[in-house]
């Protein structure tokens, strides 16, 4: 099985948010996903279409569609499992199912069907397994945000010293010319 593409777009076919599994053109995932509203038609009992190219198969999620594009030799079985994987993971990433919602945590999105799918393959995953992996800690990270806080109490205590000397020649400037002529 091989998944070309999973998104999450508006009813005319607006892509909010869509991961590519396969070196894949823009303008042609673009249009794929524009030719997807059209495709589907109302009162459709079955959850996929097939075109001469590709199979969709989608589920709507309240006035979204989630839909995964992938190629017809691929396992339908195993398409609708890595769907409905995906449909669990929505909800959980994005709390508001409306445009702004989904673009608000598009990376978390991103994020999290990396860890369903892999190379265009489903993973052997839960919902849960994919939270866990998603919210794991990196050391290399960490040692970063640590690095980056030293360097700003650094600074922020040589900002100090510098407000100190400068409040020293505030209160005695001919104190302060009086050490800088005897240092000349």
């Amino acid at each position: 099985m091989v998944v070309l593409a999973a998104s999450i777009i508006s009813k005319s076919g607006k892509a909010l948010v869509s991961r590519q599994y396969v070196d894949m053109t823009r303008i042609r995932i673009e249009g794929l996903l524009a030719a997807f509203p059209k495709l589907v038609g109302n009162g459709k009992q079955h959850t996929y279409i097939e075109t001469e190219n590709v199979r969709y198969v989608y589920q709507p999620i309240e006035g979204l569609y989630l839909v995964v594009i992938t190629n017809k030799q691929s396992n339908i079985l195993e398409d609708l499992d890595t769907l409905r994987l995906l449909s669990k993971l929505v909800p959980e990433y994005c709390p508001s199912l409306d445009d702004d919602g989904v673009c608000k945590t598009a990376f978390e999105l991103i994020f999290a069907f990396d860890e369903a799918i892999s190379l265009g393959n489903k993973e052997k995953v839960t919902v849960q397994q994919v939270k866990e992996y998603c919210e794991m800690d990196s050391v290399e990270e960490m040692e970063y945000k640590q690095m980056m806080q030293e360097k700003i109490k650094e600074t922020k205590d040589f900002m100090k010293k510098k407000v100190i000397e400068i409040e020293k020649t505030r209160v005695h400037p001919t104190l302060f010319l009086q050490t800088n002529m005897t240092s000349i």
